[in-house]
């Protein structure tokens, strides 16, 4: 499963859909861009300075990121050249009709890539684009938070 930066925030810190996700990816093989290193960091900080969580529990998130990392819990995908002209060839596919952003693009094309499916998000706009451009998507469209998640079997590589 890929999951997006927001995934990964969720699955760190305390949101409303929060348990919805842990239940979902509980014991899978997940993989993200070497951005989400950056991302979910700055998510972190975000959420600290909005005075939704303490500097300890940024400080706790991030040190559990890194050790879910360091264990192999959480695959980093480089980002490459190669990566970064398929997120180039995603951009000018969905224009104009999906007006995808940066790093979403580069998030699209690495899991395109890596074909390590289904694409794990919320976002909103990352999720037109996944639909516009065949990928399949978790949670499903008609999935609620709450409810218990069943996401789709890995594909065989």
């Amino acid at each position: 499963m890929y999951l997006d930066s927001c995934i990964l925030v969720k699955l760190l810190t305390v949101e409303p859909d929060s348990q919805f996700f842990l239940s979902a990816l509980e014991g899978r093989p997940v993989v993200t861009s070497e951005l989400a290193e950056t991302e979910v960091f700055s998510a972190l900080l975000a959420r600290e300075r909005a005075g939704k969580i303490f500097r300890r529990d940024r400080q706790r998130a991030w040190r559990e990121f890194s050790d879910r990392v360091e264990a192999g819990e959480i695959r980093i995908e480089p980002l490459n050249p190669v990566v970064q002209r398929k997120a180039r060839q995603l951009l000018e596919h969905g224009h104009p009709q999906v007006p995808l952003r940066t790093l979403d693009a580069l998030h699209l094309a690495t899991a395109d890539l890596c074909q390590d499916f289904p694409l794990v998000t919320t976002d909103g706009r990352m999720r037109d684009a996944a639909t516009r451009f065949g990928f399949p998507l978790f949670p499903p469209a008609e999935a609620k938070p709450g409810t218990e998640p069943q996401p789709e079997p890995a594909p065989a590589r």
